[in-house]
């Protein structure tokens, strides 16, 4: 998969293509029906596939505190639709100008004069624009204009609720992460590069990796039972906290730091993946650093006995 940072690294041999967008964001059984229905297209008419993305997402560019909580990070969005099969990722950042373009203005620079788009697939509910014109039915009107097509993808329900990332952040944040899965296709992990941190887990007794998650807020918070692949770990299972350590930190940007429950794996500067099982516990402030390693030790306990109750051998 081909990704392309930005408009300006648009090239002439990028035209003439099949194009979604959105913000994708989890990567969810709706989106994969949009994307099978972008692959489906594309393979008719002999064209690469390609998905636009922005980054940041619009509502975390406009009220950056109070937009939704990220399930995915960049980088595990264009793995995921690179597993797709997907051609080419566009990633165009979203800045002032971009917030004030129209939806004419939108299809004319991007779909028309830059990516020359034979035709567009959009979910069912994806509007863009500053004037939120930007939907299946214009886009349509305008590939007459134009010489391109479009269409739609139908809703995709799953228990009779419609299948959406709100309801995906709904699960997480009640920790069903059966539900999750279901919405998914998959379990919900997070990856990322395991970073230096402030070694204080070590002093306590209890090493963690320290995760980059590169996005402002979580959609989970607390303590958990996971399990970590990556660096040579293949299912490890660990726990887990993903917060702002409110103990030792007044960060409002969320953690996560990991302690695997086996051995001591050298995981600096490695990606890893976590996937979470079960959660044990609220994430708290302890009012001394010796309650917080005594709380550490039940939750490595609670977490251990969890998994010996539990056969997931591996997941």
């Amino acid at each position: 998969m081909e990704l392309i940072r930005g408009l300006h690294n648009l090239r002439p041999r990028h035209r003439n293509c099949v194009v979604t967008i959105g913000a994708f964001d989890g990567v969810h059984l709706g989106h994969q029906a949009v994307i099978r229905q972008l692959q489906e297209k594309a393979a008719e008419l002999a064209l690469p596939s390609m998905v636009i993305v922005f980054e940041p997402l619009p509502r975390e560019y406009l009220t950056p505190l109070t937009a939704p909580a990220r399930i995915m990070s960049f980088r595990e969005k264009a793995l995921a639709l690179q597993q797709l099969g997907v051609d080419r990722v566009l990633r165009v950042t979203f800045n002032e100008r971009l917030r004030s373009m129209s939806a004419q203005a939108f299809i004319d620079e991007i779909f028309v004069d830059a990516l020359g788009v034979r035709y567009v697939v959009l979910g069912d509910d994806f509007r863009f624009g500053n004037d939120r014109q930007g939907d299946v039915e214009f886009i349509q009107q305008q590939g007459k204009r134009y010489g391109y097509e479009a269409g739609a993808t139908d809703t995709l329900e799953l228990g009779q609720e419609r299948v959406s990332s709100t309801r995906i952040r709904k699960a997480l944040a009640e920790a069903d992460f059966p539900l999750a899965e279901r919405l998914l296709s998959r379990p919900y992990s997070m990856s990322g590069k395991v970073v230096y941190g402030r070694q204080l887990g070590a002093k306590l007794g209890f090493p963690t990796a320290n995760l980059e998650l590169h996005r402002l807020r979580s959609p989970l918070s607390g303590v958990y039972a996971v399990r970590v692949r990556g660096a040579g770990l293949d299912g490890a299972p660990a726990v887990a906290n993903v917060g702002t350590r409110p103990t030792v930190n007044d960060s409002i940007r969320a953690n996560l730091e990991v302690h695997v429950l086996d051995g001591e794996p050298q995981l600096y500067g490695k990606h890893i993946e976590v996937t979470f099982l079960h959660k044990l516990r609220e994430e708290e402030k302890f009012p001394s650093i010796d309650i917080l390693r005594q709380q550490i030790a039940r939750d490595t306990d609670h977490a251990r006995q969890w998994f010996a109750e539990h056969d997931f051998a591996g997941r």
